[in-house]
């Protein structure tokens, strides 16, 4: 009996890493296989296979044509840009909603929350015909403008990452500030924001990739050539440069580095930020 359980435990211990080989496998698989290509000459794509090592990988070429013929220095500087204020302006709103929401009691409290739940709810590319009239009136069209206002949208799901952070706060902290003759936005700026933190860090990183790999909003709304982001940059690869695979995956790799090496700096906190926000 005890060996059979044994036995049933190292099954299923080499099932679990089974698995997880088998799930690594299929999501570096295809990085790989453009990573190999980006150091591919023409001829050297079109004759090998996938997974066959380049002659050289010192051969900078198709990097050095990607970032320059596809403007990709205009494409990063508006994507930062647009990322920066973005995420200051939707952290600062979704901060401010969960503390009015956890600390206050007022009558409309559950409509608002209902009003974010809803909106989540309803597929957005139902509402752009409308979004378009509404950026078109304001004369945000073809501006930086359209699409970090689209973007400062507040999502229920960072409202509630920061609303499970501050029921987390101890209410003495901001009973204790008042008494010392702090206001609210003392509270908010000097005790709230410091200790959400970590659910900042979460926010920051979900929603700043979800921005930085958005293609809709800017290829609908900033069509104009000098307003391109870095996904627009990779999109217009698939013109001139169409059947040159090598340079479209020098381009894919220029673009996955700025999101890889923030993953690998900040995922303790994506981690951490969950974490903490499901249990609190």
């Amino acid at each position: 009996m005890v060996i059979s359980n044994r036995v049933s435990s190292n099954i299923l211990t080499v099932l679990k890493y089974a698995i997880v080989i088998l799930g690594a496998l299929i999501a570096t698989v295809p990085i790989v296989v453009v990573f190999l290509a980006s150091f591919k000459t023409s001829p050297e794509f079109l004759d090998g296979n996938a997974l066959q090592l380049p002659h050289s990988f010192i051969n900078f070429q198709n990097y050095v044509k990607a970032f320059v013929d596809g403007r990709m220095i205009v494409g990063f500087f508006n994507t930062t840009l647009i990322l920066t204020i973005s995420l200051t302006g939707a952290i600062i709103l979704g901060t401010m909603v969960a503390y009015v929401v956890n600390r206050f009691d007022f009558k409309l409290k559950k409509v608002i929350l209902g009003a974010f739940l809803v909106a989540t709810l309803i597929p957005s590319v139902t509402t752009q015909v409308a979004t378009f009239q509404i950026i078109n009136a304001l004369g945000l069209f073809n501006t930086r403008l359209a699409a970090i206002i689209l973007y400062m949208g507040t999502d229920i799901i960072a409202i509630y990452v920061f609303i499970q952070f501050i029921s987390g706060i101890s209410v003495s902290l901001d009973e204790a500030a008042m008494m010392e003759g702090a206001s609210y936005l003392t509270i908010y700026t000097k005790i709230i924001l410091p200790l959400v933190k970590p659910a900042i860090v979460t926010v920051m990183i979900i929603k700043g990739i979800a921005i930085y790999n958005d293609f809709y909003i800017p290829f609908l709304y900033m069509p104009k050539k000098s307003l391109q982001v870095v996904s627009i940059s990779l999109f217009k690869f698939m013109g001139p440069f169409g059947s040159n695979w090598e340079i479209i995956s020098a381009a894919i790799i220029i673009t996955i580095i700025p999101t890889l090496v923030l993953f690998l700096f900040l995922q303790k906190y994506i981690y951490n930020g969950f974490t903490a926000g499901s249990v609190k």
